[in-house]
């Protein structure tokens, strides 16, 4: 099972439920033994393609840190907090995180887009 973890203590993503935004991005790293990379590839698989299937969801991608680091970072764009909140506190869902190797820690946290003067736009 995923030991989950909150990327910023001050303010875990159980916190960020409760607030109205929109959309977000779903941020999770994920760390987990070598030898036990295949296994968090097909549990964040299964994940994801579940997730696909609810109200809110637009995209997801994984990435593999470079080198020899056994490390992953997730991101997920959904159109609000609310529907975000509602995929991942579903009974059915929180049930696959039973799936991820032992040693899978996930760090996860929501975000939302600014708007930087000449680098990023809204």
């Amino acid at each position: 099972m995923v030991n989950i973890k909150p990327l910023d203590p001050l303010f875990p993503i159980q916190q960020q439920f409760g607030v109205e935004a929109g959309p977000v991005v779903l941020v999770n790293v994920f760390t987990v033994e070598p030898d036990q990379q295949d296994d968090l590839i097909e549990a964040w698989q299964n994940d994801a393609l579940w997730l696909k299937k609810q109200k809110g969801y637009i995209s997801t991608q994984l990435h593999k840190a470079v080198g020899e680091s056994s490390m992953y970072l997730n991101y997920a764009i959904w159109d609000s907090v609310a529907d975000f909140s509602a995929a991942f506190t579903n009974p059915e869902f929180q049930n696959t995180l039973s799936h991820y190797p032992s040693s899978a820690v996930a760090y996860p946290h929501l975000f939302e887009k600014i708007a930087v003067s000449n680098c990023c736009t809204t």
